[in-house]
């Protein structure tokens, strides 16, 4: 990769790239001219992505040496974006031991400027009574600094944007409980920061100056109490006002408990988290907007809500095609990833089910582009028109819009109470729920062939809920799925069957005709 003066690009070299933040930065780095080179335990996570054409994956683990070596070959910027955190209780050694290694093969290879993203920790503290999770980020960080080699330390505290372990914490502490009893933890004062801000951090740190050597703190404007974050975050998700009732006697280890029960946060995560909030992390500098090469930009570092109305973008405007549609990247780097965790991204109930067609797969599209209106939905129709009064009662659209084609959908046609969201033909049709729901749905119909040659029919519906109400929804209506859902599939598939689906030819417009009846 060259520049376009015609010089090879400057390489970067980036640890985690399966990570929240890794993951995120390759792109920005990407798009500032850089020569990327990937590693990951795991590369084939990465193969997916629209990227990774364009990056050098190779396969390593910081603990091995062996395999850190190659991988600092040629660099000039090395980015170190993994902890142990979720590992164990020997997450602080393996962190240690990883620095060094990356620190000291950085420095053999004479890699340029060590960047690495660390945790914010409170002034006038002594290391050894940080949280575990604080004073592994604090070493790390000390390590690399005194590794010879220039390096830029950031220390943030909570980043706000779908994916982040911190803020998937706050996501579903208050989404799903209206009322708690929480520890005396909420009342610390916390200064988030948007990820958009700490990518840009992280992009302009690669060209400081080499004299510049030192940790900065990076930070949001807003300087808040993890109280403070969850109303806020329910007032941006259109919530009710949290009823939030600190109990002292709660321990950190106490807290990390109900954490495990509220929120699907692993408890490896969200224990050491939990222990870290006990402290107050606020910026004390902000000297990062005058050494990095670019300033700040107007409305920049992102207010709290603004960061807020970002991560939770993907939801309010019902779209899914993040990671719940197996897209392969998101669209800004506050939307979801892929390779983020299950548990990232908000809750997502789903019902799927497959079925083997004895009829091709034309038949089985032909029935599945006919669904609705005056062909209803292949199941339980006394059900269905129950739901369609029911949301006509409160105001909504009900079953009375019908369809516009009988014989054909396209993108943006209302069906009955949904709206086509998207149609690949002979594939997939995916419909958005336009009904009074508390929360987001959709109606996923696929046509494919299985491994063995068979005609496969599936079906999946997906529901993200709002509040503790949408929760109580789907669990209240899912004894009723199998009689719908499955027995949708299973008509949809016997309707194909038939010689009638099966003989009638496509429909397909007269040469210079408009595509429309």
């Amino acid at each position: 990769m060259v520049d376009e003066a015609g010089s090879p690009a400057p390489r970067a070299l980036v640890t985690g790239a399966t990570g929240y933040i890794g993951g995120r930065l390759i792109p920005e780095l990407l798009a500032a001219g850089y020569a990327v080179r990937a590693l990951a335990r795991s590369p084939e996570k990465l193969r997916d992505h629209p990227w990774a054409a364009r990056t050098e994956v190779l396969r390593g683990d910081l603990t091995d040496a062996d395999s850190v070596r190659p991988a600092m070959a040629g660099v000039d910027v090395a980015y170190y974006l993994v902890h142990a955190l979720g590992s164990g209780r020997g997450f602080e050694e393996t962190d240690r031991r990883a620095a060094r290694i990356f620190a000291r093969e950085a420095r053999a290879a004479g890699v340029r400027r060590i960047v690495y993203l660390g945790g914010l920790t409170p002034r006038g503290i002594p290391e050894r009574d940080l949280s575990p999770h604080l004073r592994s980020r604090a070493e790390v960080g000390r390590i690399l600094l005194d590794s010879g080699v220039p390096t830029a330390v950031l220390r943030a505290a909570v980043i706000i944007g779908s994916g982040s372990a911190s803020f998937e914490m706050l996501r579903y502490l208050t989404e799903r409980l209206p009322v708690m009893v929480t520890p005396s933890w909420v009342r610390t004062r916390i200064q988030p920061v948007a990820v958009r801000d700490v990518l840009r951090y992280l992009v302009g740190c690669a060209r400081l100056p080499d004299d510049v050597s030192r940790t900065f703190d990076i930070g949001g404007p807003d300087v808040l109490t993890y109280r403070d974050m969850m109303q806020r975050y329910a007032r941006v998700a259109g919530l009710p006002e949290r009823l939030i009732l600190p109990v002292p006697m709660l321990s950190p280890g106490l807290s990390s408990l109900w954490i495990g029960l509220v929120t699907p946060v692993p408890p490896g995560i969200a224990r050491p988290l939990a222990e870290s909030l006990r402290h107050e992390v606020v910026c004390h500098e902000h000297d990062i907007a005058r050494h990095v090469p670019d300033p700040d930009p107007p409305g920049h570092p992102l207010a709290f809500d603004d960061a807020l109305a970002l991560a939770l973008r993907r939801v309010r405007d019902a779209d899914v095609t993040t990671r719940w549609t197996n897209a392969a990247a998101p669209g800004a780097p506050s939307d979801p990833m892929p390779t983020d965790p299950d548990w990232a991204g908000g809750s997502l109930y789903t019902d799927c089910r497959e079925q083997t067609v004895d009829a091709p797969p034309e038949a089985v599209w032909r029935v599945v582009e006919g669904i609705g209106g005056e062909n209803g939905w292949y199941s339980f129709p006394l059900a269905w028109a129950v739901r369609g009064w029911l949301d006509r009662l409160v105001g909504g659209v009900g079953l009375r819009r019908g369809r516009r084609d009988a014989g054909r959908l396209r993108v943006g046609d209302s069906l009955d109470f949904w709206r086509v969201e998207e149609v690949v033909p002979g594939r997939l049709l995916r419909l958005r729920a336009e009904m009074r729901l508390p929360g987001l749905a959709w109606l996923e119909m696929t046509v494919g062939r299985d491994d063995r040659g068979r005609t496969r029919y599936g079906q999946r519906a997906l529901f993200h809920p709002h509040g503790l109400a949408g929760h109580a929804y789907w669990w209240a209506i899912s004894p009723f799925h199998a009689a719908v859902f499955g027995g949708m599939a299973r008509n949809i598939a016997a309707a194909a069957e038939r010689p009638t689906a099966r003989d009638v030819p496509e429909r397909v417009p007269a040469a210079g005709a408009p595509d429309r009846p």
